[in-house]
């Protein structure tokens, strides 16, 4: 009887490794996904989604505390948010103005209460966008690593300005180069080779997409910057020391542009690049966690 169960177990052992090579060789997409189903379920966060207009909106939700809404920059998804939302829960027109409206559609189909908004990257501009034109409902402002504001030109902004989009990529080379340029300290292995594989063809396929808004966006290079003096509310700037697309000084120019603000806050995270809520979630939470505990 023993050794009948020993024989069932290698069997299914041998099957469940059938499924993974395969899905993995045919299907890393599924893998990828499960992966992310698996981090949400951890953070008991939910997925939902909601059609607004023209837009459909896909997004997680969890937790008990005051609301928080977190938006993600540029070539980004709901995903990057998944390290940081788990130690907190625990065609058109892509412009600023334009996404912003998405935003308070967005906010209205879900008749959320007043709440903390914040967004990263391009996200903070559209965050910003929407916190000037309705501080009614924002409780306070987070802008991580903001796109839109005054700073010392990097490599990244002479690289965008000469017409060149580092978001671009045709294969693993270039998934590596944006990785190199996006984290301070680029992951030896950016995950398998297959998912690499996935995201390439993503990036192929949503190719002139990337490239249009791409270009809305620098095409207003002070979205951000326009705006501070109309921000009432409290406001927390945070930036990874070394991030190599949204220069640090840019931080200098949020916080004498908040002219308005009814609080400051500035916080600065070593160790990582453009992106603090991958590279740092536990301290990018507890400084998200702090500012929306004291406003």
């Amino acid at each position: 009887m023993l050794r009948r169960r020993l024989k069932f177990l290698a069997w299914l052992v041998a099957l469940l490794a059938i499924v993974l090579g395969g899905s993995y060789l045919f299907a890393p997409q599924w893998l990828m996904r499960a992966g992310h189903l698996r981090e949400a379920m951890a953070a008991k966060l939910e997925t939902h989604s909601v059609q607004v207009g023209d837009t459909r909106w896909s997004y997680y939700e969890g937790g008990e505390g005051p609301t928080i809404v977190l938006l993600h920059g540029f070539a980004g998804d709901k995903d990057v948010w998944l390290p940081v939302a788990a130690l907190l829960s625990a065609q058109g027109n892509y412009d600023v103005d334009a996404q912003a409206a998405r935003l308070d559609a967005f906010v209205q189909a879900l008749r959320l209460p007043r709440f903390m908004l914040a967004g990263h990257g391009t996200g903070a501009a559209i965050a910003a966008a929407y916190a000037a034109d309705h501080p009614e409902h924002v409780a306070g402002l987070a802008l991580l690593d903001a796109f839109g504001l005054k700073a010392g030109e990097n490599d990244f902004a002479r690289q965008a300005r000469s017409g060149h989009n580092p978001y671009l990529f045709d294969d693993r080379a270039g998934h590596a180069r944006l990785a190199a340029l996006e984290f301070a300290q680029p992951p030896d292995r950016p995950g398998p080779g297959r998912f690499v594989d996935v995201l390439v063809e993503r990036n192929r396929r949503d190719r002139d997409f990337i490239q249009r808004t791409f270009q809305a966006w620098h095409a207003q290079p002070l979205a951000l910057q326009q705006r501070l003096g109309r921000l009432t509310m409290p406001v927390l700037g945070l930036w990874c020391h070394d991030d190599r697309i949204t220069d640090i000084s840019a931080l200098d120019s949020l916080r004498n542009g908040l002219t308005a603000a009814s609080a400051i806050s500035t916080s600065t995270i070593n160790g990582c690049g453009h992106l603090p809520m991958l590279e740092k979630p536990e301290t990018t939470a507890q400084i998200l966690t702090g500012f929306a505990l004291s406003h």
